[in-house]
């Protein structure tokens, strides 16, 4: 079983920025895709940015241009950079990597916008 552990989350202000990492306890980002999901209070878990195994990367909409999804391969981690943070970004933020016959989730990082 592959552990992913986030982490980079905490409390900013509006317009501020944060660098999340997602750790694998094991070499698995550049065999399968990778994504970020979020959670807000009372919302359902929602998509934000894939990187595929070849390094393409994809995002919801309402971060395209703020958000950039990367990937370190000798450091077994994925990055989220989050730049003009919105109040509507606040959420708990996870990873996952899904292959044949498994999902792996983290326990997830909050990330609280607030001025």
């Amino acid at each position: 079983q592959v552990q992913l552990v986030e982490s980079g989350g905490g409390l900013v202000q509006p317009g501020e920025s944060l660098l999340l990492s997602c750790a694998a306890s094991e070499r698995i980002f550049s065999l399968y895709g990778t994504s970020w999901y979020r959670q807000a209070p009372g919302k359902q878990r929602e998509w934000v940015a894939t990187i595929t195994s070849s390094g393409t990367t994809n995002y919801i909409k309402f971060v395209k241009g703020r958000f950039t999804v990367s990937r370190d391969n000798a450091k077994n981690t994925v990055y989220l950079q989050m730049n003009s943070l919105e109040p509507e970004d606040t959420a708990v933020y996870y990873c996952n990597v899904v292959g044949p016959g498994f999902s792996y989730w983290g326990q997830g990082t909050q990330v609280t916008v607030s001025s």
